[in-house]
């Protein structure tokens, strides 16, 4: 019997850079997030992408909210970081991901103005945001930015 071999070469490995942001409100009812809906509204998550050439982390995390939420946002703080590898099948890749995420203000837009990558943008309760992330370390960054929020005096 011959030893099975396999086409495929190794993957390659490479390293991305991404940023984003959980953008919040205040309303009678407390604060709120929004987050969007990709995979065929299978999973929910905190607007993010990649860093573009002669971009800073700040101005891709707004240009990346803007684009997959609909929403002008305003930097409060950075609240942290997540690293963690992924496949990318289709280039036989293993990409080493890393994703800088800021706390931001809403200071208006139309979540009706997402770009074709999203399949849905919605205010979430922060609570209830929290619970509906499909991803554990965005649920941390979700409670992070609440404690931010809530002892910061984000809410003037």
């Amino acid at each position: 019997m011959k030893p099975h071999s396999s086409s495929r070469a190794p993957a390659k490995i490479k390293r991305q850079t991404s940023s984003g942001g959980i953008v919040f409100k205040t309303t009678e009812n407390g604060i709120e997030v929004a987050l969007i809906a990709i995979n065929g509204k299978t999973r929910w998550c905190i607007p993010k992408g990649l860093i573009d050439e002669g971009e800073n982390s700040e101005e891709a995390a707004l240009r990346e909210v803007r684009e997959e939420s609909g929403l002008i946002g305003e930097i409060i703080d950075k609240i942290g970081e997540t690293s963690y590898w992924c496949f990318q099948r289709s280039e036989n890749t293993k990409c080493h991901k890393t994703v800088s995420y800021y706390l931001m203000k809403c200071m208006g837009g139309d979540m009706n103005d997402h770009d074709h990558e999203v399949d849905e943008a919605g205010w979430f309760p922060i609570d209830e945001a929290i619970e509906k992330v499909t991803y554990k370390d965005e649920k941390e960054l979700i409670r992070k930015a609440k404690n931010m929020i809530e002892t910061g005096g984000c809410l003037k």
